[in-house]
């Protein structure tokens, strides 16, 4: 009788610890649903999702779409950068923004196009680099497309033809010298998913790519614009950079 009794109190102490751990996975499920949204609706009362200045005004301007499938499989190649010289100085993009980001520039031929060595101050890192043109170096700093080329693809370029796509990929406007661990970091990605490590670059950074993203009509999904507004509320009154 008491060894009958000892295997009742041990099942059923199994069967209430199997009823805890579903309970536990429910409740964790359902956390997991809930607590985003619940997130976003208390950041959107407290204010996180509000912004002042001409970037906030500019971002609530945007198309706003998600899902968007864009009509053909992207390609770098269709927006030919390097391809275009948009100033007419006879140098390439990368040589011109190079030109225009480093310190103490250096030149490799007469024509002071190729650049050789510099200094750059680096936005996304913070980092200072020093710049000198070689197969094991150039690498170090990169040119970025601050609204990336296959981002824009998503959010309209698919339908430009090839003159708007060269325009895009090398107007100044949207290319920056940086850091080039950083920028491959970030790759294609948008402001939802990747910020510069330098906390003090982001209200620029974000503002420049709502500049880039009006200025071509290019859209920007629902978790994009989010993120960009949590970034300017942080900096009220952030303006557009004007070049």
């Amino acid at each position: 009788m008491g060894r009958r009794r000892r295997g009742f109190r041990a099942a059923s102490a199994l069967e209430r610890f199997l009823v805890l751990l579903v309970m536990a996975v429910v409740a964790g499920v359902t956390a997991g649903l809930v607590l985003p949204q619940v997130s976003e609706t208390a950041g959107r009362i407290t204010g996180e999702y509000a912004a002042t200045g001409d970037a906030a005004a500019t971002l609530g301007g945007l198309s706003v779409v998600d899902g968007r499938r864009p009509a053909s499989v992207y390609k770098r190649d269709a927006f030919g950068f390097r391809q275009y010289d948009p100033d007419g100085n006879g140098c390439d993009s990368r040589n011109d923004v190079l030109a225009r980001d480093l310190r103490n520039v250096r030149y490799a031929n007469a024509e002071r196009c190729k650049v050789q060595s510099g200094v750059l101050h680096d936005p996304y890192t913070g980092r200072t680099i020093d710049f000198v043109r070689g197969r094991s170096t150039s690498a170090k700093v990169q040119i970025d497309h601050v609204v990336a080329l296959n981002n824009a693809w998503r959010s309209g370029a698919d339908r430009w033809n090839t003159k708007k796509r060269y325009e895009f990929s090398n107007d100044p406007y949207n290319l920056l010298a940086v850091d080039g661990p950083a920028n491959e970091d970030k790759g294609d990605a948008d402001a939802s998913v990747w910020l510069p490590p330098n906390a003090e670059y982001r209200c620029g950074y974000v503002a420049r790519q709502i500049g880039v993203k009006a200025r071509y009509g290019l859209s920007v999904t629902s978790a994009e614009k989010r993120a960009m507004l949590g970034v300017l509320h942080d900096c009220p009154g952030q303006g557009i950079p004007e070049r």
